[in-house]
């Protein structure tokens, strides 16, 4: 594929901005812990720029907004919740197949107010910055990587060519295993890459599932705070 201004690419602009995002995010509490939290707000402003600088590259990172993205985003967050504790997570799931206890990948969950005081501003400030990224810059991010580019690459290596709306089972069940065994809570993962995925290939376009993932996202934000439930951050 022809390269863009700078080298940029087709394929680098919808694969850099994600690798990079997760090269930062496994560097979370390196650092020591409470970097984990100046660590996620760097990446979100980072990601956020890449987006910015990056969207005339990327003509499909429209948000589309309609019932069906609001009921999809809604379905994804009750199994996200719903689930819990009902299925082994993958630490879990990895020590059953190993056969084998392994470390915890993350033994410590993201809670501020632990960290930083009940209430306390800083605490607080961020909170409000896990979910503006998460509801934010995490949807299109993702779903640039995952939807646009890697369910259409594996279709096709001119994977432009392809539209959004093309359904193949092979890229539907290799996407959702990809995005779903790259989250801890694979298996609400997992259905959760099936109804973005089948969202894109119904109504043609990227927009409604970069909606219903920023919903689903800022919906388990408020219940995790509302709940105490650091254990989904």
């Amino acid at each position: 594929m022809m390269s863009g201004k700078f080298g940029i690419t087709p394929v680098s602009a919808r694969v850099a901005p994600f690798f990079i995002f997760c090269a930062l995010t496994a560097g979370q509490g390196k650092l020591g812990h409470s970097s984990q939290y100046w660590v996620y707000l760097a990446k979100t402003v980072l990601g956020a720029w890449m987006l910015w600088s990056l969207r005339s590259n990327l003509p499909e990172m429209n948000w589309s907004f309609g019932w069906d993205a609001v009921a999809a985003g809604i379905l994804v967050f009750v199994l996200w919740v719903g689930l819990e504790k009902h299925y082994p997570d993958a630490n879990a799931l990895m020590n059953k197949v190993q056969g084998k206890v392994l470390p915890q990948a993350n033994p410590i969950p993201w809670n501020p107010p632990r960290d930083f005081g009940d209430g306390s501003p800083t605490a607080w400030f961020f909170i409000l910055v896990r979910i503006a990224g998460s509801s934010l810059v995490v949807p299109p991010l993702e779903e640039v990587f995952y939807r646009s580019f890697l369910y259409r690459y594996i279709i096709a290596a001119d994977f432009l060519a392809v539209p959004l709306s093309r359904f193949m089972l092979r890229a539907f069940i290799f996407t959702a295993l990809f995005f779903g065994f790259s989250h801890n809570e694979w298996l609400p993962g997992i259905l959760c890459a099936c109804v973005f995925q089948g969202l894109v290939c119904w109504k043609g376009r990227l927009g409604d599932a970069i909606t219903a993932h920023a919903i689903t996202n800022c919906l388990l934000g408020i219940w995790v705070v509302w709940k105490a439930a650091w254990n989904f951050w």
